[in-house]
């Protein structure tokens, strides 16, 4: 709950303007470690990665519309599609969008179809009851950057002991969250995290703030990690699974951010000499923490960004996305939703991590993260385990998006 001064438009708006300076506004979870570009040939449409929503050159030209209207013969691969691999995505989304304006009869007519189609049905059905809009850069540009998630498994307890001495933390109860729209518009889905210090409304603590308070000082713990580095990149990923020592897994997800910037430890090490671009991969940096463990507090430190859990049912399906339904291995994808509306179907057109063998499919818009940002920017969810943790750390790739949205309507504007 939001303290009532936090509801004042006049004399905290000062105080909430700097501590966004100081401490960033936070987005719902912050994507998977951004990599440097791959020095050889692989990754040949991404070759100096650029920001995918830098302003034009020329200060003249009016920005671009995020959306614009595209035919279905633009989506180069979509007739070569499983488009029913996406069919149990979109009645996913469904639960969410099914009582919005446009959606009703659309979501009520997949329902009607039933939980599993042929891909000509589903194919047939996308096309009759939606129209492309292609996903634009400010500066005019439809290239982007695609970068891929996945959900992790690693090794805690519910009890403290030598061997597990990692404290994943839960949500702090006194940490403000803050909707800055709901009082500035032109600030909407921007959130601001923060605690009182006497009558101020300061940024909530850092990570290295944290650690130096120790466990439970601040934040309750919900249980305690094996590996330092593997917490980290669960924390990175936003949600995953912990299994117990005697073998259970739960799940944990998601449930606040301390509201701090992220900033890439890869990056850290490159700029600190440490790690070359080709190096700085997840796997990368997992050996260069085990070989400086004196260190290790000064890497994870590099990253003010702090994410806090919460332990989930136990389910069969995915992890929980920002859009609340449980995320599709290679059908999900986190997306800018300034941009792209959560929950709507998205035409993906890439390549596989370090390769020019094209990624063609349609994905569901059903997450979103920290460093997810820009028109044509996602973060292509894998599914679990190793191999998914190994294809979602090594994609960094160039590619183009394609909203699908109700026949007849206007997306909404930014």
């Amino acid at each position: 709950m939001i303290p009532s001064c936090a509801r004042r438009p006049g004399r905290l708006a000062g105080a909430l303007i700097l501590a966004v300076l100081l401490g960033g506004c936070a987005s719902p979870a912050p994507s998977p470690e951004p990599l440097a570009c791959p020095a050889p040939t692989p990754c040949p449409a991404c070759p100096v990665c650029p920001k995918p929503d830098a302003p034009s050159a020329t200060p003249a030209t009016p920005a671009a519309q995020a959306l614009q209207a595209a035919d279905w013969s633009a989506l180069e691969g979509w007739e070569e599609d499983d488009h029913a691999a996406a069919w149990p995505a979109l009645r996913a989304s469904c639960t969410v969008l099914g009582t919005r304006p446009g959606w009703q009869a659309v979501c009520a007519a997949a329902h009607h179809l039933g939980e599993t189609v042929s891909p000509a049905v589903a194919r047939q059905f996308f096309e009759d009851r939606f129209t492309p809009w292609a996903v634009v850069r400010l500066d005019g540009g439809r290239d982007g950057l695609i970068t891929g998630y996945y959900e992790p498994l690693i090794k805690g307890s519910r009890e403290r002991s030598a061997r597990y001495r990692w404290p994943m933390h839960g949500v702090p109860p006194d940490m403000l969250t803050i909707d800055l729209g709901e009082q500035y518009p032109e600030l909407k889905n921007m959130r601001l995290r923060g605690r009182l210090e006497g009558n101020r409304v300061v940024p909530y603590y850092s990570r290295g703030e944290l650690a130096q308070r120790g466990p439970g000082a601040v934040a309750p713990v919900l249980l305690w990690a094996e590996d330092p580095i593997d917490l980290f990149f669960l924390q990175v990923q936003g949600s995953g699974r912990v299994e117990l020592p005697n073998g259970q897994q739960i799940r944990v997800g998601y449930a606040d951010h301390n509201g701090h910037p992220y900033q890439s430890i890869g990056r850290w090490l490159i700029d600190q000499g440490e790690l070359s671009p080709a190096e700085a991969s997840m796997d990368g940096i997992k050996a260069w923490a085990r070989r400086n463990p004196q260190r290790l507090s000064e890497l994870l430190n590099a990253n003010p960004s702090y994410v806090f859990f919460r332990e989930l049912p136990p389910t069969g399906s995915g992890p929980l996305g920002a859009l609340g339904v449980p995320l599709t291995a290679q059908r999900s994808i986190a997306v800018d939703p300034r941009s792209i509306p959560l929950g709507a179907p998205v035409f993906l057109s890439t390549t596989y991590p370090l390769s020019e063998r094209p990624l063609r499919r349609l994905v569901l818009a059903q997450d979103t993260g920290g460093a997810i940002k820009g028109a044509v920017r996602a973060d292509f969810f894998w599914g679990f385990g190793p191999e998914a943790g190994a294809l979602a750390g090594r994609m960094r790739q160039s590619g183009r998006m394609w909203v699908l949205w109700p026949r007849g309507l206007q997306p909404p504007k930014p």
